[in-house]
């Protein structure tokens, strides 16, 4: 008879050694997505910096003359229409060091799953199952398919 493997029940946030939090910049006029995955917490920074690390990588090369940029963005949590922060760290961390004019579009709440980045994006990504246990250890990849 084999003994059990130990297992936790319940995930608790406190008995984590990180929680992985995603974001993802889909630039729909080049078809091409970001996902920056981070260690500690959905705040309005690191959703600013996110969306910052996109323009710097990619977007001022992609878009050398633009003055403008359009955001999409769900309605709640780091980046909703209430969140002072948000407005703020845009303006601090992308408007004024790349003197981009931002313009904020959230879509309504409730309506995240019209999302193309919840589509596009997001279901893109493979889980890959380690040799050992499985069910609980995997790692998460791009899908070989071209977005």
């Amino acid at each position: 008879m084999r003994d059990a493997t130990p297992v936790f029940d319940h995930d608790f946030r406190s008995d984590a050694k990180a929680i992985a939090v995603p974001y993802g910049v889909h630039d729909l006029g080049a078809n091409r997505g970001h996902i920056f995955v981070g260690t500690s917490h959905d705040t309005p920074q690191y959703a600013v910096a996110s969306v910052t690390r996109w323009w710097k990588a990619d977007g001022c090369l992609r878009y050398p003359d633009s003055s403008r940029v359009l955001v999409l963005a769900d309605n709640g949590g780091s980046n909703g229409s209430r969140c002072r922060a948000w407005k703020y760290e845009l303006e601090k961390m992308l408007a004024d060091p790349h003197r981009l004019e931002i313009t904020v579009c959230h879509y309504p709440s409730g309506a995240s799953k019209w999302n193309p980045i919840e589509h596009q994006l997001f279901s893109q990504i493979n889980i890959i199952p380690h040799e050992v246990m499985p069910a609980w250890n995997y790692t998460i990849a791009p899908s070989a398919r071209k977005m």
